[in-house]
């Protein structure tokens, strides 16, 4: 799934957006927005994988407000106004959607993306410093590689460009030069979670959890993102009696 990001100042345009999202089978949509400081707040809480992004929207464009962004997903634009096409491809949109268009442009549109998208995480698959092996990851860590057990694996702190990997029988965590959604892609959902824009949890390490945070079994205590809030709750009210 590639999970979107639809973002526009008007209601009506807004609402057709989530709409034609809805009949894509490939797309998730995560969030709607009418204005890049909405999209903003979702973007560090979830993760996205590209935005239906109008460009017209008041206090910032949305062609400013994609160079805003240290690390953007994928854009597709979206305006009533052809002039912006060239430009919209200078920051590698993927596509520009001209309004009024219709649910077979826009499918066309989430074409364009998926196939983007599958570049795009078959590079990142070859380059990430992270491999999984049977019930076992490997790390490229300090100019060596470190086997870690999943068992073993307790949680992930997200820091930017890298992440610190905390595990049992290590003092310190290592440091991988990898992002925590990179990582996150290549561990299995079933057994790991993202609970905040910078932490992601082993399941099966979890002593008790409250509204706010998580304590880990080593005493360890993870907060939680309100953006990630009900996906817990709901892996909770899954598993749990009572």
């Amino acid at each position: 799934m590639i999970r979107v990001l639809a973002i526009d100042d008007e209601p009506l345009a807004l609402k057709q957006l989530q709409i034609y999202i809805s009949k894509v089978p490939f797309l998730e949509l995560v969030g709607a927005c009418h204005s890049a400081l909405e999209a903003r707040r979702i973007l560090d809480e979830r993760n996205v994988d590209a935005m239906f992004l109008d460009i017209n929207m008041p206090d910032i464009t949305g062609m400013e407000f994609v160079r805003t962004l240290e690390n953007p997903p994928l854009v597709v634009f979206t305006t009533a106004y052809s002039e912006y096409a060239v430009e919209g491809f200078r920051v590698n949109a993927v596509d520009y959607l001209l309004k009024p268009f219709g649910l077979a442009d826009f499918v066309a549109s989430a074409e364009r993306l998926r196939q983007r998208c599958e570049a795009r995480n078959t590079a990142t698959a070859a380059d990430t410093p992270v491999s999984l092996q049977e019930d076992a990851l490997f790390f490229r860590a300090d100019g060596r590689t470190v086997r870690v057990r999943m068992a073993d694996l307790r949680y992930i702190e997200g820091m930017s460009e890298y992440v610190k990997v905390y595990y049992d029988g290590a003092p310190t965590p290592l440091i991988v030069l990898t992002r925590l959604k990179q990582l996150q892609e290549r561990l299995p959902a079933g057994r790991f979670m993202r609970v905040h824009r910078s932490f992601l949890i082993n399941l099966e390490r979890i002593r008790d959890a409250g509204r706010a945070e998580i304590t880990l079994d080593d005493g360890a205590v993870i907060p939680i993102g309100d953006m990630y809030r009900q996906e817990f709750r709901d892996y909770l009210a899954r598993t749990s009696l009572g």
